[in-house]
């Protein structure tokens, strides 16, 4: 049943069902594949930081076993959406891309342009690289730079960067498993034998079921930029699916959600979260999670911002790892005086990212 679209959701009630949709408040998931697939797609520029956000929500988590579900093709990190790169699923793989790709080629001509690259020389970067995959054959992008370089092709790092993304959209290739530290490219179609086919309204209800499940309550405008969808297509998907969804308003701002189970679990005290994480990212008004002076004060960061304080569901300052001895070294940079109980749920938190990564993990220079 939807409530009335008058009824109001206060911001407590926003967060609160928010780290519970995005299973950062109890970690429901057993493996990285359910986590995945109740997201859609995990944002994962930040590999470690995204094995880390998957982590979060898997009972009894370690990187080594996500790294490993990354490495077996359990779950694939392409370009998709915005684009950025995301952890996907191999049965959601093509029909995303065939929904997203068409919006995201289009942003990208203009670039394409700029930097000599046209659909004729796509196709022909896209024939040497398929060639040089066939047979399960894994190669990082420094070995495709040297390929594309010994046929006459120039690669430098923004040619390379959107030669490669341009075959990820054409559903040609994806990633392999990695070979040391270095990440790989494999073929599509060898990597990935089965995955659902979709029409475009069928997808259009799935991306956003998905996100409005996993995400909300979110408003409209949140999902059309997570999914980088038109405002209209968005709209259009939302409309397939909002009879399974509630929606409550706040300050004139509607927002859909899945109905809630009877009892929501308290908001956790403090997590260290990835900038990149989907619970920070994956909203368009981020007003909910910080206070205004925050979030201006987050965006005068700029690249320096990758990891962020979150107490009470709350934006509440940044921290910064090292790795030293193998320990890690956790720097806080909190926006307000810490109290001792906010303090004693860091140390609880420090304490489990260094378990996550099978090393002791420490506040240093406390303030």
């Amino acid at each position: 049943m939807i409530p009335e679209p008058g009824l109001q959701m206060k911001t407590s009630e926003i967060l609160r069902l928010r780290l519970y949709n995005t299973g950062l408040s109890h970690s429901p998931f057993n493996g990285a594949a359910d986590a995945v697939t109740h997201a859609a797609a995990v944002q994962a520029q930040d590999f470690a930081a995204a094995k880390w956000a998957l982590g979060l929500r898997i009972k009894n988590s370690t990187d080594r076993e996500i790294e490993r579900a990354f490495n077996e093709g359990i779950i694939l990190r392409i370009h998709v959406m915005r684009p950025t790169w995301h952890f996907v699923m191999p049965k959601d793989i093509r029909w995303m891309l065939e929904l997203t790709a068409p919006r995201i080629k289009s942003t990208l001509a203009t670039y394409n342009r700029r930097l000599g690259l046209d659909e004729a020389l796509f196709a022909q970067t896209n024939a040497l690289i398929a060639r040089a995959l066939e047979g399960h054959t894994y190669l990082t992008r420094q070995e495709l730079k040297g390929l594309l370089a010994d046929n006459g092709i120039e690669p430098d790092v923004q040619r390379l960067g959107h030669i490669i993304t341009r075959a990820e959209l054409d559903g040609l290739i994806c990633s392999g498993p990695r070979r040391g530290k270095q990440f790989t490219y494999a073929l599509l179609d060898e990597r990935v034998r089965e995955s659902k086919r979709l029409d475009r309204q069928q997808s259009l209800a799935e991306l956003a079921f998905r996100y409005f499940t996993s995400h909300g309550p979110a408003q409209l405008k949140d999902f059309s930029w997570w999914s980088g969808l038109t405002e209209k297509d968005a709209a259009s998907a939302l409309d397939l699916v909002k009879s399974e969804l509630n929606q409550m308003t706040q300050d004139g701002k509607r927002w859909w959600f899945p109905p809630p189970p009877g009892k929501i679990p308290d908001p956790p005290p403090a997590l260290l979260l990835s900038v990149y994480d989907e619970y920070t990212i994956a909203y368009r008004d981020r007003s909910d999670i910080s206070e205004a002076r925050y979030i201006e004060r987050m965006i005068s960061m700029g690249n320096a911002l990758t990891a962020v304080i979150v107490l009470n569901g709350k934006v509440a300052g940044t921290w910064h790892r090292a790795t030293k001895d193998n320990s890690l070294e956790i720097r806080m940079n909190p926006f307000r005086e810490l109290d001792d109980v906010e303090q004693e749920a860091l140390d609880a938190e420090v304490a489990r990212y260094g378990k996550f990564f099978g090393m002791t993990a420490f506040i240093v220079g406390k303030p």
